[in-house]
């Protein structure tokens, strides 16, 4: 996709941080704009940032978990604009700690945003985009985590961005199989400063039970050693890469069809992608020299 005006934008997670950076870039791009998010107060602020540079765009609240709510937002869409033609399943949420430590909100939760939210994304637009046979484009945002292994900080979280990465890749290869004219991309952010680390502030009710204990204290309780590890995560999200930085770099990506988007380059990242690559690389070998024996 080369080119953007008057074409209608679909972004969710959209009230702040890279969904906001998107949109931004989009509204920037003379595109319509339908923006989504769980958090109505922030998503209101962002609808009237957008609509004061002129912008043509709508609000929907939803929770990208819900399949009725995207539904919903996929309906609102069509009302308005009568079709779509960049879909960007932004919407995500973390919840750090030992898997094994995790209750079983915390999977509920994140999993149902983070991987069953780009799910019913994809079930519910591709259809409207086939029918509408015209150039459409996807994006699916994944994350570091989605590439590199991850520790406790990760956690549930880095499962379902390496699903998300995955999903992506199976869309592309079906896509290319049988002709379809949409383009993806998956989203890879590094450490970009979003409000990633307070997601507990949009948990639903129904994934807090009366004895629930937010993932940072649950950590910091059972794990006294890595408080300062802990307190500190904030402030490095804080200082990461401007939001709409990362929304200038997806536009530019889906100008040159760039399938893995990432947001920062630089050793640390290079070197994380090697070691895994290369344990990869590594045990694959060894087993190969040790079905020769068998």
């Amino acid at each position: 996709m080369k080119e953007f005006k008057d074409k209608v934008a679909v972004i969710t997670g959209a009230a702040s941080g890279i969904g906001l950076g998107i949109a931004r870039r989009a509204a920037k791009e003379d595109m319509r704009l339908v923006i989504a998010d769980i958090e109505k107060d922030a998503l209101n602020q962002a609808e009237e940032e957008l609509k004061s540079s002129g912008t043509d765009v709508i609000s929907v609240v939803v929770d990208v978990s819900k399949l009725e709510d995207i539904k919903k937002l996929a309906q609102k869409t069509i009302d308005k604009f009568g079709e779509v033609h960049l879909l960007c399943n932004n919407a995500g949420v973390a919840s750090p700690g030992f898997l094994w430590e995790g209750v079983l909100s915390d999977w509920e939760w994140v999993i149902g945003v983070n991987l069953w939210g780009v799910i019913h994304g994809i079930r519910t637009f591709i259809p409207i985009m086939l029918q509408q046979d015209n150039e459409c484009y996807i994006v699916n945002t994944s994350s570091m985590a989605g590439i590199m292994s991850g520790d406790f900080a990760n956690g549930i979280y880095g499962i379902t961005k390496q699903g998300v990465v995955s999903l992506s890749e199976s869309l592309r290869a079906s896509f290319m199989q049988m002709g379809i004219k949409i383009g993806i991309s998956v989203l890879c952010p590094g450490v970009v400063n979003t409000r990633i680390t307070s997601s507990e502030r949009n948990r639903p009710a129904e994934f807090c039970g009366t004895d629930y204990i937010p993932p940072f204290d649950r950590i910091i309780k059972n794990h006294p050693e890595l408080e300062q590890v802990v307190r500190a995560a904030p402030k490095i999200w804080e200082a990461g890469t401007d939001p709409d930085q990362s929304g200038d770099i997806v536009f530019e990506a889906i100008k040159k069809g760039i399938f893995y988007i990432f947001t920062e380059a630089g050793p640390a990242w290079e070197t994380g992608m090697k070691t895994r690559f290369d344990g990869i690389w590594n045990d694959y070998n060894k087993i190969k020299a040790m079905l020769k024996d068998l």
